[in-house]
C-alpha cells in the first residue's frame, strides 16, 4: 500500500460489506473517522434508522468542514457512489489546502454479499446489487474528478465472519424419556375441550411422562375415517399446557410440507413458554398426498420433501439460538434471527420416520428419532442413526432413539382378545393381535424391557381404542415399571412388577 498524505481529507469508496469501517479502523484513530452510519445512531433510533439520514449527513458534513478547516485529517465514511456528495468534499478539501484523497474498497461481490447477510441489518439484496453495479465505474468516475489520489484496495481483510451456531445441536438438557401418550383419534362427543382436559388429566395421574398429538389436515386411513374430527395439533396442545401437570407436550409428528419453518418454529417455542419448558417438536419429511392435495398444497417427490426436513430444522436452530444477528449455514440463509419469545430451554427435536435418509437427517441434526417398535427392524435403524451422528462429529448417545408403539392393551386375556376382535376389520385376529402387539400389561412390561434394553429411551404408546379418560388406567403397570426401571440399573429384573 503506497503511503496515503496525512493529513488529508479521505473519502472511502465502496459498496455495503466492502469492508471500509475496518479498512479505516486498523488505519486511522476513532476521532479521524467520521461515519454516516455511527451518526444515524446519534441522531435517530441506530445505525439502520433511515429515517435520520438527512440529519446523519448533516451532522457529517459539518464534522468534515470543522476538522478540514483545522487541517485535521479526516476519514469520510459513506458509500462514497454519490459523485455530488464526492464533488461537494473535493471541494471543502481543496478550500483547506488538504490533499483529497479517494480509497476505493474493490472487494468481490460475492464476498459483500456473504458479510452483508452477518450484519444485524442486512441491506436488501437489491439494494447491494445496486451498489455493486455502480462498482463497476467509480474508479473512472474518480480519476475524471481530479482527486489528488485514488488508491483502490483490492485485499481487505476482515475480522471472521460471526455465523450462528445453531446447526449442530448442543447436548439437550431435557431429554425425551419415558412413556408417552400417543393421541391419534378424538372421539369427543359433544364436548371437545373436556374430553381432551379429562385425557391429559388422566394420562399424567396415570403415569405418563408426556403427551403427543399427530398432526395431520385429514384423519388418516390407519387410525379412522377421513370425517372424523382431528384437530389443529399446536392449538390444542396449547389448551393443555394450561393444565396444571407435568406432561411433556409436543407433535408426533408435523410434516414439514404442512408447516412453514419459521412458523412452525414459532408454535413450538410459543408452546414452551406456555407450558414452563414442557414442550418437544417432532417433525417428519410428510408422506399423505391426499391432505396437501385437498386443502391447496404441493406434495413434492420425496428428495425435496427430505431437503425440506433438514433445512427446516436447521432454520428452528437458528431462529432459536441466542441474539439477532443474521445466520448463514449450510442450508439457510436469514438476514436476522429476531426470535421472541424464545424457548425456555433446550427445546428437543425429534425426527419421526425411518427411511435411509431420514435417519441419517435425525443423526446428524435431531435430538431424536422416532420409529415403528418392530423389534427386528430395530437394532439397523438405531445403528444407522448412530452411525450417522458419529459421521457429522456429535456424540451417538445425544441422539435418542424413540418408538411409536400402536399396541392393543387388555386387562385380562379375555379382555385382549375381545378387544381385537373389535379392532381387526377384515384382518385375521392373529395377524392384527401380532401387529399390535396385543397382550395384558406384563407382557407389556416384559416388552418395554427389552425394547429400553436395546437403547430406547421413550414408548409413544398409542392406543388404537382410546375412547375416554378410563382406558388409560390399564396403562398404568407399563408407566409405573418405566419409572422405576429408570431408578435401576438396566438388566435389574427387580424394576419389573
Amino acid at each position: 500500500m503506497p503511503e496515503l498524505p496525512d493529513p488529508a481529507l479521505v473519502v472511502l469508496v465502496g459498496a455495503a460489506g466492502s469492508g471500509k469501517s475496518h479498512w479505516a479502523s486498523s488505519r486511522y484513530r476513532t476521532a479521524e473517522v467520521v461515519s454516516s452510519d455511527a451518526l444515524r445512531e446519534v441522531v435517530g433510533s441506530g445505525p439502520a434508522d433511515l429515517d435520520a439520514s438527512v440529519d446523519s449527513f448533516d451532522l457529517l458534513d459539518r464534522i468534515v468542514a470543522a476538522r478540514a478547516g483545522r487541517r485535521l485529517t479526516v476519514v469520510v465514511d459513506t458509500l462514497g457512489l454519490d459523485p455530488s456528495r464526492r464533488a461537494a468534499y473535493l471541494a471543502v478539501a481543496r478550500s483547506a489546502g488538504l490533499p483529497a484523497v479517494a480509497v476505493v474498497l474493490d472487494t468481490p461481490a460475492p464476498v459483500c454479499r456473504t458479510r452483508n447477510t452477518q450484519r444485524d441489518r442486512p441491506v436488501p439484496a437489491t439494494v447491494l446489487t445496486t451498489q455493486l453495479r455502480r462498482m463497476r465505474t467509480v474508479v473512472g468516475e474518480l480519476d475524471r474528478e481530479g482527486w489528488d489520489l485514488v488508491h483502490v484496495v483490492t485485499d481487505t481483510p476482515a475480522p471472521e465472519p460471526r455465523r450462528a451456531t445453531a446447526v449442530a445441536p448442543p447436548s439437550r438438557g431435557r431429554p425425551l424419556e419415558g412413556v408417552f401418550l400417543q393421541v391419534s383419534s378424538f372421539p369427543w362427543g359433544g364436548n371437545p375441550s373436556a374430553w381432551l382436559r379429562d385425557i391429559a388429566l388422566r394420562a399424567a395421574e396415570v403415569g405418563f411422562a408426556g403427551l403427543s398429538l399427530m398432526d395431520h389436515l385429514v384423519q388418516i386411513p390407519q387410525v379412522a375415517r377421513a370425517w372424523d374430527p382431528i384437530p389443529e395439533p399446536w392449538v390444542t396442545l396449547g389448551h393443555l399446557a394450561a393444565l396444571d401437570t407435568d406432561l411433556r407436550l409436543g407433535t408426533l409428528v408435523s410434516p414439514v410440507t404442512l408447516h412453514h419453518a419459521g412458523v412452525l418454529a414459532k408454535q413450538a417455542a410459543t408452546l414452551d413458554v406456555l407450558s414452563g419448558g414442557r414442550a418437544f417438536c417432532g417433525v417428519g419429511a410428510g408422506w399423505f398426498e391426499r391432505e396437501h392435495l385437498g386443502f391447496g398444497m404441493a406434495f413434492p417427490p420425496p428428495r425435496e420433501r427430505l431437503d425440506t426436513l433438514a433445512t427446516t430444522i436447521e432454520t428452528m436452530r437458528a431462529l432459536w439460538a441466542p441474539g439477532t444477528k443474521a445466520y448463514a449455514g449450510e442450508r439457510v440463509s436469514l438476514p436476522e434471527t429476531t426470535f421472541y419469545p424464545r424457548p425456555v430451554g433446550d427445546l428437543p427435536v425429534l425426527v419421526g420416520g425411518a427411511g435411509a435418509r431420514t435417519l441419517r437427517i435425525a443423526g446428524a441434526l435431531g435430538d431424536a428419532c422416532n420409529v415403528s417398535s418392530d423389534e427386528a427392524l430395530l437394532p439397523a435403524r438405531i445403528a444407522a442413526v448412530r452411525s450417522a451422528a458419529q459421521r457429522a462429529g456429535r456424540d451417538p448417545d445425544a441422539v435418542a432413539t424413540t418408538v411409536l408403539d400402536v399396541a392393543v392393551v387388555g386387562d385380562s386375556r379375555d379382555d385382549t382378545a375381545r378387544r381385537v376382535e373389535r379392532l381387526r376389520g377384515r384382518t385375521p385376529a392373529a395377524t392384527y393381535a401380532a401387529r399390535h402387539h396385543a397382550g395384558e400389561p406384563a407382557a407389556h412390561v416384559d416388552r418395554y424391557a427389552r425394547l429400553r434394553e436395546m437403547g430406547v429411551s421413550a414408548m409413544f404408546l398409542a392406543l388404537p381404542d382410546l375412547t375416554g379418560p378410563d382406558d388409560l388406567d390399564r396403562c398404568a403397570t407399563l408407566t409405573r415399571w418405566f419409572r422405576a426401571y429408570a431408578d435401576t440399573q438396566p438388566g435389574h429384573d427387580d424394576a419389573r412388577p
